[in-house]
This record gives C-alpha cells, structure tokens and sequence, in this order.
C-alpha cells in the first residue's frame, strides 16, 4: 500500500470525526503522527505492507473507532 494513500485514509476518517491529524515529529526511519491526541509511528517508506497498514488501522482504533476503516 502508498504511503500516501495510508495517510490520505486517515486524515479523511479524522476529518469526519471532527479529531485533528498532524505530523508530531520526524525521525529518520518513522515519524510520529498525531490523531485527535493519539501519537503513533508511520514510516517513512513509500509502499508500506499490507500487516503493517493494518496495525497501524488497528491502532487508531482508539480514537477513530471500531473498524473505522472499513
């Protein structure tokens, strides 16, 4: 999966929700994004996995909802 299409995924269902989506900081390897107070980690690769885009889903859970992605 695009990275940008992981992250274009998430600002939409943030939006929705009415939660702030922002870069926290960046890393050389990862950068720490912000979802509604929620920091979690994305890399900074291009194609991101198919099992690392659904923990990353998995994690926002907290703050977007149960399977907000579906």
């Amino acid at each position: 999966m695009k990275r940008r299409d992981l992250l274009a995924e998430i600002a939409n269902a943030a939006k929705a929700a009415g939660l702030r989506f922002d870069l926290d900081r960046q890393g050389a390897r990862h950068e720490i994004w912000n979802c509604g107070g929620f920091r979690f980690p994305m890399p900074r690769h291009n194609e991101i996995n198919e099992i690392t885009a659904g923990g990353i889903r998995k994690e926002l859970e907290v703050v977007l909802g149960l399977r907000w992605w579906q």
